[in-house]
């Protein structure tokens, strides 16, 4: 009896010499090469070469290989495409924006939309990165309550208490969401606090039925945690709680805490953390409004008006309340940042708001501050643990509804070619809240379905690589 080894040697021996020529001669699409390949979903992290054809990744090899085009990565990280599961704006202008911080698939999940394929189809000529939305129960509730504010309810949608009749079309409009290809439910109860018991049951309900995570801006603190997680529980819709530093501030530990009981007893649980003391908002929006509204001078001085840099009084507070526009939320602190950041538990979403020029500065810099402050600097988390949190972490929430997810956020032979490649040593932010578009620097590279949207640190312009990423649906 031959042994295996010989058996291969004769395998090998039978195929026809021009075969053997073809697979040695390979000249894939584009060729990166010599990187420190960063895989957190293998744990690789060594020198490799990657091959790209036709958008995926073909191969992840010691050998040497080559390309129609060439990417030299020596001294640098070639690491998935980051995946930013929180991002408000979603226009060519904020793509561009986030393709510079590494980011290859953008998703507004929390906000979501009131109409799924209208939004997909506003974007179908193309864009510079992935991009994906919610069916949003706070757009949804606005839609059918006729609420007229312009981005987050101001009127019906916040302060009215929805009637059977009108849970009922909140309901049918959500599963029309999902049913059009929505990657999940989204939700904010401080933006809705009108919205009943009942009314947010039934909501998660519809999540359920079609196993959708919910994507929840809950109320503010322990309390806000524990009703989100007894809804979730009594509905059985995986849950997923924004910007757990921001909801949380100094009860950040306590709550990601709760989460690790949840998860312990088998409810489908995940959070996110973005790594800034200060959020954005719609001063309007009632989570806005119902804090501040009486509040004293001191306390409205947690409020920054960024057009000018102002920080609230009473005076100010009326008057650009009457006007409308983002503010900057001065609430939280660097330790409860670091704390969340740190956190397994917790992956990175920017929270990226960005409104008629004015916006903050984790549009622009979420990814790189990461990297740059929180690994390389504080060492508060490894650059693998961070880098896990920004592309498989969010890859694996989202893909049991999502398929096409599980070709995301990982770098092996059958992925979307999405890669982000940086120089570990020098990667940083740079934004801040006076001058937030300024990009971050140590990107070096940005490839979106194989195509380079960002190369030697600079944006490639008039190219629209990225693809919808939605749920199965019945018009794919």
């Amino acid at each position: 009896m031959s042994s295996p080894l010989i058996r291969f040697a004769v395998v090998l021996l039978a195929l026809p010499p021009v075969a053997l020529q073809a697979q040695s001669k390979t000249t894939y699409d584009r060729a990166i090469l010599g990187g420190t390949v960063m895989d957190p979903a293998t744990g690789l992290n060594a020198v490799r070469n990657l091959g790209i054809q036709a958008g995926r990744i073909a191969a992840v090899t010691t050998d040497a290989i080559r390309g129609r085009d060439t990417i030299a990565a020596r001294g640098l990280v070639v690491a998935p495409g980051f995946i930013d599961v929180h991002a408000h704006g979603q226009t060519a202008e904020t793509y561009r924006f986030q393709a510079l911080d590494g980011v290859t698939s953008s998703f507004e999940l929390e906000l979501g939309t009131a109409d799924v394929a209208a939004w997909y189809a506003a974007r179908a000529a193309g864009q510079r990165i992935n991009y994906g939305v919610s069916i949003g129960h706070i757009k949804v509730r606005m839609a059918a309550l006729r609420d007229s504010g312009m981005v987050m309810p101001v009127g019906p949608g916040a302060y009215q208490v929805a009637t059977a009749a009108d849970v009922g079309e909140i309901t049918r409009r959500l599963q029309a969401g999902l049913d059009a290809g929505a990657v999940s439910v989204g939700a904010g109860f401080t933006y809705t606090p009108a919205a009943t018991h009942d009314e947010l049951l039934a909501v998660f309900r519809v999540a359920a039925r079609s196993k959708a995570p919910v994507h929840v801006h809950i109320r503010n603190g322990e309390a806000g945690l524990t009703e989100a997680l007894d809804l979730a529980r009594a509905s059985g819709a995986p849950l997923h709680v924004v910007h757990i530093n921001s909801a949380g501030n100094a009860a950040t530990p306590a709550m990601l805490a709760m989460i690790t009981e949840a998860r312990r007893t088998g409810m489908d649980v995940s959070t996110e953390a973005y790594p800034y003391t200060a959020g954005m908002t719609e001063i309007q929006s009632a989570t806005v409004q119902d804090l501040y509204r009486t509040a004293t001078d001191s306390t409205l001085a947690e409020i920054e008006w960024p057009r000018t840099g102002e920080r609230m009084n009473r005076e100010r507070f009326m008057k650009y309340s009457a006007v409308g526009g983002p503010v900057v939320l001065y609430r939280n602190t660097e330790p409860m940042v670091t704390a969340a950041i740190a956190s397994p538990l917790a992956m990175i979403g920017s929270d990226a708001y960005w409104q008629d020029g004015t916006g903050h500065p984790r549009t622009t810099g979420t990814f790189s501050r990461v990297l740059g402050r929180y690994a390389r600097e504080q060492h508060a988390l490894s650059l693998m643990e961070a880098l896990r949190k920004m592309t498989f972490m969010p890859a694996q929430r989202l893909e049991a509804r999502v398929p096409a997810m599980r070709r995301k956020g990982r770098l092996a032979p059958g992925a979307d070619a999405d890669i982000t490649i940086f120089d570990p040593a020098t990667v940083r932010d740079q934004s801040t809240y006076r001058e937030p578009t300024l990009p971050p620097v140590g990107i070096a590279y940005v490839l979106v379905n194989g195509v380079p949207v960002v190369a030697r640190g600079q944006a490639v312009e008039g190219v629209t690589p990225g693809r919808a990423i939605r749920a199965p649906h019945g018009r794919q």
